[in-house]
C-alpha cells in the first residue's frame, strides 16, 4: 500500500497522554468496532501496520495505530529516564481512556512487543487478546539484569551494548543518508545476533545490500526518512537505554506470568529467533509456562525481523482469525 493511499484511507488525530505528552495516533476503521491496538517497534512508526489496519477496517474491526513517544508525530520527552516501559504503558493507557472501552484486542512487534507483553502483565483488564510478532515473553530474572544477561550470551559487541551509550549510535546513524540507513536496516536477513566486531561499524556489521526490499516501496521508504529526518532516532535508542531501568522498576513482578490469551508469530530468519536458547525456550514449554494462555505459535519460513511488513497478508490474517475468535 502506497503512503498517498495509507494517507487516504486513515484518520489521523492527536492524543494528550502522561504528563502532557502529545501522542499522534492513526485509525482506520469503523468508530463502533472492536478496537485493535497496534504497537510498532524501532525504527519504525504506526505506519509499519498500514496493511494491517486495512485488513482490520475490512473486517468491520477499529484499528489504533499511536507513533509512540519519541516517534513520528507524537512527543519525544529530552530525558532518557521518560522511555521506561511503564512510561510507554502509561501513554496507551491514557490513550485507551480517551477512546472510551472497557477492553481492547492488542498486537505488538519487536519492541512493541515488549510494551504490548509490558501492558497485559499490569493491565490485563484492559486486553481481551494479544498477538505478539518476533520478541517472546521472558520473567524478570532477579539474578541477573538485562544487560549483564544479554553480554553473557552474546558478548559486549551485540548491538543492544552499542546503543546504551548516549551519542554514539546516533553518530553512527548521522554518518548515512537517512533512506540509505533505513534500506540497510529493513534489509536484515542473516539468522543471527547482530554482533558488532571492534573493526567494523554497525552498518557495515548488517548483511542487507542497502537496496530497497522487495516488500516496500520507494515511497513508503520516502514516508518513514520524513518522519526520522524530523525527530532523529534518540527517542527510539531510549528505549534500549531503559533496559536495566525497566528490570529495577519491575521488581515488584518478579516471575510474574502474563495471561492474556495469546498467539506469537515470528519469522524463521528472525535475529531474535535466532539468539542462542530462544527457539528452546519457545518450542520446550519455557514460553506456554510463561504464558499459560499461549494458544499457538506460529513460525514463518524464509521470513525475517519486518514481518507485519514482509508478509502482510499472511500476518494480517492470522492477526484477524485470532481476534475473531473473542
Amino acid at each position: 500500500m502506497a503512503a498517498a493511499t495509507a494517507a487516504a484511507e486513515v484518520r489521523h488525530r492527536t492524543v494528550e497522554v502522561a504528563s502532557g505528552v502529545r501522542l499522534h495516533v492513526a485509525e482506520s476503521g469503523p468508530e463502533d468496532g472492536a478496537v485493535v491496538l497496534l504497537v510498532h517497534g524501532f525504527p519504525e512508526l504506526w505506519y509499519s501496520w498500514r496493511h494491517q489496519m486495512a485488513a482490520l477496517a475490512s473486517r468491520g474491526f477499529r484499528a489504533v495505530a499511536p507513533d509512540l513517544r519519541g516517534y513520528g508525530d507524537s512527543d519525544a520527552p529530552p530525558d532518557e529516564g521518560s522511555y521506561t516501559l511503564h512510561h510507554i504503558v502509561g501513554d496507551l493507557v491514557a490513550l485507551l481512556a480517551d477512546i472510551g472501552r472497557p477492553r481492547v484486542f492488542v498486537a505488538g512487534h519487536d519492541w512493541g512487543a515488549a510494551v504490548a507483553w509490558q501492558l497485559c502483565l499490569l493491565r490485563p483488564d484492559l486486553v481481551t487478546a494479544l498477538v505478539v510478532l518476533s520478541v517472546e515473553y521472558h520473567p524478570r530474572n532477579p539474578m541477573r539484569r538485562p544487560l549483564q544477561t544479554i553480554r553473557a550470551v552474546c558478548g559486549e559487541h551485540h548491538y543492544i551494548c552499542f546503543f546504551q551509550k548516549p551519542g554514539v549510535a546516533e553518530a553512527e546513524f548521522g554518518r548515512y543518508d537517512i533512506k540509505s540507513l533505513l534500506k540497510k536496516l529493513y534489509g536484515m536477513r542473516k539468522p543471527a545476533p547482530l554482533i558488532i566486531p571492534p573493526d567494523k561499524t554497525l552498518f557495515d556489521s548488517i548483511d542487507s545490500d542497502g537496496s530497497c526490499p522487495a516488500w516496500l516501496t520507494e515511497e513508503d521508504i520516502s514516508y518513514y526518512a520524513e518522519k526520522f529526518e524530523k525527530t532523529g532516532f534518540t527517542g527510539g535508542l531510549n528505549y534500549y537505554r531503559c533496559i536495566d531501568l525497566n528490570w529495577e522498576l519491575n521488581a515488584p513482578w518478579t516471575g510474574a506470568p502474563v495471561k492474556v490469551p495469546t498467539k506469537f508469530i515470528v519469522g524463521d530468519l528472525d535475529l531474535t529467533y535466532n539468539t542462542p536458547g530462544v527457539k528452546d525456550y519457545i518450542h520446550k514449554g519455557g514460553l506456554k509456562a510463561n504464558v499459560p494462555n499461549l494458544e499457538d505459535v506460529v513460525v514463518m519460513e524464509g521470513v525475517s525481523h519486518f514481518i507485519n511488513q514482509e508478509k502482510p497478508n499472511e500476518v494480517s490474517d492470522h492477526i484477524c482469525g485470532f481476534f475473531s475468535k473473542f
